[in-house]
């Protein structure tokens, strides 16, 4: 049940932040349903593995090194999913922190950690 809240809660950030952002575009809800599924899977089985590698950067950056992976996942979804469309990194670079803190904020209305 985690797992499909999860997966409804990021698919809302997602829609809303093409909605809000100009560079990020989803051509109907399904596709940022897709997206959304693609999103959690990376974050728990991928995002793990990338945090562990990209340590010592992230040590050095003080943790800011993380928003430029999200950004550039969040880039790459765009380029391999039909329907959702990133123009530019910057896009991606924002939309990542926005779908980040609409995550955020909706897991802590839903108390589920």
């Amino acid at each position: 049940m985690r797992i499909i809240l999860r997966w409804l809660i990021l698919s809302i950030a997602v829609w809303v932040t093409s909605e809000l952002i100009s560079g990020v575009s989803t051509d109907s809800v399904l596709s940022s349903f897709v997206v959304g599924a693609c999103l959690a899977l990376f974050n728990m089985f991928i995002k793990p593995v990338i945090k562990i590698l990209t340590l010592p950067i992230n040590i050095i950056t003080l943790g800011l090194f993380s928003l430029v992976i999200n950004g550039l996942v969040f880039w790459y979804l765009g380029t391999v999913i039909d329907g959702f469309v990133v123009a530019t990194f910057v896009s991606a670079f924002i939309s990542a922190i926005v779908v980040s803190i609409i995550n955020w904020i909706l897991t802590k209305f839903f108390h589920f950690d």
